[in-house]
C-alpha cells in the first residue's frame, strides 16, 4: 500500500471516473485502475462498485476511504514539518515565566507568533522566584521571564529587557481581620499561618524570605492554592496585585497595613535571555516582541 494508491482512492471516491481522477493526478486512466485493484488485492476487500458509469465506493470501501483521509492528512501534516524543520525553525520553543507575571500582557503576541511559525510548538513553562531565571542557565528554556533582582539582572551571562512594574500586596481575608481588630504590626500575626510559596529553583534553598522568626507558615506551590488559602481566612501572605484586583474591590480581601514592614513591594519584569546565545527564528521573534514592549 502506498500513498499513491491512497491518493488514487481518494481522488476517484469523490470524482466518480478514473478520467477525471487522471487528469488531476496526471497519470493514465489504466495506470489509475491499476493502482486500485493492486489496493484491492493488497486490502483484500473490494473498494469500488464497477456497474454503473461513476465509481461508487462499496460500505467496505467507505471506511476505507474515511481512514484514508486521516492517512493522506497526516502525511501532508509530516511533509509539512519537514520542510519547516529543513529551514532551520525550531520544533519547539520553551518560554519560563515567573509565576506572578500578568500573562495577559504578552499573549497578542505569543498569538502572532504561534500564526507565523504554526509548526513550532511554543511551550510555557511556570516558574516560581529563581526558577525561570534558572531555566534559562540550565538551557531547559530558551527564554524567560524572571521578577526583578540585581542577583538576576547583573548576571553576566543574561541579556534583559524590562517588560513592566508590577507589585505583590500583603494581604488577608475579613475572617482574619476579625480576630486582629486593632492589628499593627506583623508581631500580632505571629499565631496565625503566613503562606509562602516555594521557590522552583535553588537559589533561596534553605533561606526564609519575608518571613519573620517563629511565624507559623504553610508552604505551597502555586499562587492559586495560595490565594484560596488566604480567602478562605486560613492565613495571610503577599500576592500579585493582577491576580487579586477583582477581590481587593470587592472587599474579600483586604491590604494589610503593618507599620513594621513593607506592605507592597514593587516588583519590576524582565525577559531574559542567555548573553551571546544564538537563538532559532522563532525566538528570535519572541524577543523582538520583548524589544517592541520596552519601546
Amino acid at each position: 500500500m502506498t500513498l499513491d494508491q491512497l491518493k488514487m482512492l481518494k481522488l476517484v471516491a469523490e470524482l466518480g471516473t478514473l478520467k477525471a481522477a487522471s487528469d488531476v493526478l496526471f497519470k493514465s486512466q489504466p495506470a489509475i485502475s491499476q493502482g486500485l485493484k493492486q489496493l484491492e488485492t493488497q486490502l483484500g476487500v473490494r473498494l469500488f462498485s464497477r456497474q454503473g458509469y461513476r465509481l461508487e465506493l462499496t460500505d467496505q470501501g467507505r471506511q476505507i476511504y474515511l481512514r484514508t483521509l486521516r492517512l493522506l492528512n497526516e502525511a501532508s501534516e509530516i511533509q509539512q514539518l519537514s520542510a519547516h524543520l529543513a529551514k532551520g525553525v525550531e520544533a519547539s520553543v520553551t518560554l519560563a515565566f515567573e509565576a506572578s507575571f500578568d500573562l495577559t500582557r504578552v499573549l497578542p503576541m505569543l498569538e502572532v507568533t504561534q500564526g507565523e511559525f504554526p509548526d513550532t510548538s511554543i511551550i510555557l513553562k511556570q516558574e516560581y522566584m529563581s526558577g525561570a531565571f534558572e531555566a534559562v542557565l540550565q538551557g531547559a528554556a530558551e527564554l524567560a521571564i524572571i521578577a526583578s533582582s540585581h542577583y538576576f539582572i547583573e548576571a553576566e551571562a543574561i541579556e534583559s529587557i524590562r517588560l513592566y512594574r508590577g507589585a505583590l500586596v500583603s494581604v488577608a481575608a475579613p475572617r482574619l481581620l476579625t480576630r486582629h481588630p486593632n492589628l499593627i504590626g506583623v508581631e500580632e500575626l505571629r499565631n496565625e499561618y503566613q503562606i509562602v510559596v516555594q521557590d522552583s529553583g535553588q537559589a533561596t534553598k534553605g533561606k526564609e524570605m519575608g518571613v519573620q522568626q517563629g511565624q507559623r507558615r504553610w508552604y505551597v506551590n502555586d499562587f492559586s492554592t495560595k490565594k484560596t488559602l488566604i480567602l478562605s481566612g486560613m492565613g495571610w501572605g503577599k500576592l500579585p496585585d493582577n491576580l487579586i484586583a477583582d477581590e481587593l474591590t470587592s472587599g474579600m480581601l483586604c491590604r494589610l497595613q503593618l507599620n513594621d514592614v513593607l506592605n507592597e513591594i514593587e516588583v519590576d519584569y524582565f525577559a531574559i535571555k542567555e548573553k551571546n546565545k544564538i537563538l532559532g527564528p522563532v525566538a528570535t521573534r519572541l524577543w523582538e516582541h520583548f524589544l517592541s514592549l520596552n519601546q
